[in-house]
């Protein structure tokens, strides 16, 4: 039973100030702002910027900066402080287990999960010229990308997602790979050269989905949150976020996990969960495709494959 309160309450939105962070946060408070028009409900919204470690350090690679949740500490901090309500994250910068008090309230229906390339030529993975240099922070993108394209210059970059493009001209590469969710989500689908399978390039877990995080105990903003959950979304973001935390991994690792609804019946969903875990140079890639009808177990069944195959031998050299 959703409340129902006389005298409005203002809810302080946390974000990071990116372009993309606060363009995807206008529109989760757009579609809060219309459920709770729709349930009689008085709320007001309030966003509040927040500069994350990831956000600070730009000179280095992900994979140097270390440690998990580079993108939200400092936003969950603040909600533990009660200076915030809720925090609107994409959902690939998560951690696989949230601080004790806070919740997963909502993650929205997905977008576009793939990874993309805009190039100088107009052209996808399989037309870029032989050594082309191409841009990414990502281990797990460069890991893939090499594996299907040994002879591409993988060249790291940081940044946000404007200014990532700027430094195809800058930095005279030949192409950069992002994640067309963002795109997407900036209405640049237009600036996109081509998408990335999922077959030659796994996203990173959660990819396309974002995470609104709440304080457990606030009956309110999660009884709000729970009207702009979509259960699928839901359901097949836990699998890869399972298989995640089963294998201790961060995304500052090669690791990729996509699941999805296969079919439906009287028993419900059945989800497949694609995983992989590589080398950074791509000289390995291990990968592991189940199906099953719980998200968690069938997480963990696919982490525990991939250990079989040596997966934490990978994770302990790159220090995962």
């Amino acid at each position: 039973m959703l409340h129902e309160s006389a005298e409005y309450r203002t809810i302080v939105v946390g974000t990071r100030q990116s372009a993309l962070a606060l363009t995807q946060t206008g529109q989760v408070i757009d579609a809060l702002k219309q459920l709770s028009e729709k349930h009689g409900l008085n709320y007001q919204f309030e966003i509040r910027k927040i500069v994350t470690k990831g956000d600070r350090i730009l000179d280095v690679t992900l994979s140097k900066v270390g440690g998990k949740g580079l993108f939200v500490k400092e936003i969950e901090q603040a909600l533990l402080d009660g200076e915030i309500d809720l925090a609107v994250h994409s959902m690939k910068d998560m951690p696989s287990e949230l601080p004790e008090g806070l919740i997963n309230g909502a993650v929205p229906k997905r977008v576009d999960p793939r990874d993309c390339l805009i190039t100088r030529s107009g052209g996808g993975i399989e037309e870029l010229p032989r050594g082309a240099a191409v841009g990414t922070s990502s281990l797990r993108r460069a890991s893939q990308l090499k594996a299907f394209r040994p002879d591409l210059d993988i060249r790291s970059i940081r940044g946000n997602i404007d200014s990532r493009i700027r430094k195809l001209e800058t930095e005279g590469l030949d192409a950069i790979v992002l994640a067309a969710a963002g795109l997407q989500r900036m209405g640049w689908e237009d600036r996109m050269s081509a998408p990335i399978g999922v077959d030659i390039c796994l996203p990173a877990v959660g990819q396309g989905a974002l995470g609104i995080e709440c304080r457990g105990n606030d009956a309110e903003v999660c009884e709000l949150l729970a009207l702009l959950n979509d259960a699928d979304t839901e359901q097949t973001v836990r699998a890869e976020r399972t298989f995640l935390g089963a294998l201790n991994g961060g995304c500052q690792i090669p690791i990729g996990a996509f699941a999805v609804i296969t079919e439906r019946d009287e028993q419900g969903p059945l989800f497949m969960l694609t995983g992989m875990v590589g080398t950074p140079d791509g000289s390995t890639i291990l990968k592991e495709i189940r199906s099953g009808r719980n998200p968690e177990q069938l997480g963990l069944e696919v982490a525990e494959a991939l250990r079989d195959q040596g997966a934490d031998r990978i994770l302990a050299d790159i220090g995962g």
